[in-house]
């Protein structure tokens, strides 16, 4: 049990460390290039869209029918809705959040860092949850190398968009006349929540195992609404001269994901 608690530990701190390298763009570089970033949001957003899917609500389902007596589908949807329905929340506080920013005088820099480190901090709970979920799912079963990989590409996908969301807080920071060692370090610190958050995800599945088709479907309804609400839409701006490029994407994504279920299925 305490293997896929320390499992999911080390999984969101890759995250963690994803969203530091991004913050870490800001060494380097004034603005960073919004053509790779594309790219890589739709490629991230094809991952979950697939892994939401082969990762967590079939194994929901299954899982359900043999361990509940409460219809699966009521379970699974009920669970996927209510994880949408967290991260539309999420977004409602993070959306309030930004508009303080934005209102903040333009002399108050400490009311503006917060705000917007704690825009995007909020938005990491629910991704930690779903990393910790996915690694939690994996106690007490015959671990299988789909298994395994379900819950590698579901972290793999969230620490992908968590990339460009590290250079959202460190680059703004450096044009508004932060050094780049302080920039790098708020920016990073953004992330700090989903190795704890992924930590209690993969604790309340494994010492509530009745839960788990319920948790399972909740981390799909999460990363649906994200992929879908948010990645989306941000990888298909600023791409006049290539139109297709985050689209394809997206497909190359999903196609990568649904490829390796299949096959270590």
């Amino acid at each position: 049990m305490s293997n896929v608690v320390l499992l999911a530990f080390f999984a969101t701190l890759g995250t963690w460390g994803v969203t530091a390298l991004g913050a870490a763009t800001v060494v380097f570089f004034k603005k960073t290039n919004q053509k790779v970033l594309n790219l890589m949001l739709g490629f991230a957003a094809g991952v979950m869209i697939a892994a939401s899917f082969w990762s967590l609500l079939q194994p929901a389902i299954e899982r359900a029918k043999d361990c509940l007596k409460t219809p699966a589908f009521i379970i699974v949807s009920a669970g996927f809705l209510c994880g949408a329905m967290f991260m539309w929340v999420t977004d409602k506080i993070v959306n309030k959040a930004r508009k303080g920013v934005g209102g903040c005088n333009s002399d108050d820099k400490l009311g503006r860092i917060i705000l917007l480190v704690l825009s995007i901090t909020l938005h990491n709970i629910p991704e930690g949850l779903a990393v910790g979920v996915a690694f939690g799912a994996l106690s007490g079963t015959k671990t299988t190398p789909e298994a395994v990989m379900g819950a590698i590409t579901i972290a793999l996908g969230i620490g992908l968009q968590n990339f460009p969301e590290g250079a959202a807080v460190s680059l703004p920071l450096r044009r508004e006349g932060y050094n780049r060692a302080k920039s790098f370090l708020i920016g990073q610190a953004s992330g700090l929540v989903e190795p704890i958050f992924g930590v209690i995800g993969a604790c309340l599945v494994v010492y509530i195992k009745r839960i788990l088709p319920f948790t399972l479907s909740f981390a799909a309804g999460a990363m649906i609404l994200v992929a879908v609400h948010e990645l989306i839409p941000e990888c298909q701006q600023n791409q006049k001269a290539s139109p297709y490029f985050a689209t394809m994407g997206i497909v190359f994504g999903f196609a990568i994901m649904m490829l390796l279920d299949v096959a270590l299925g």
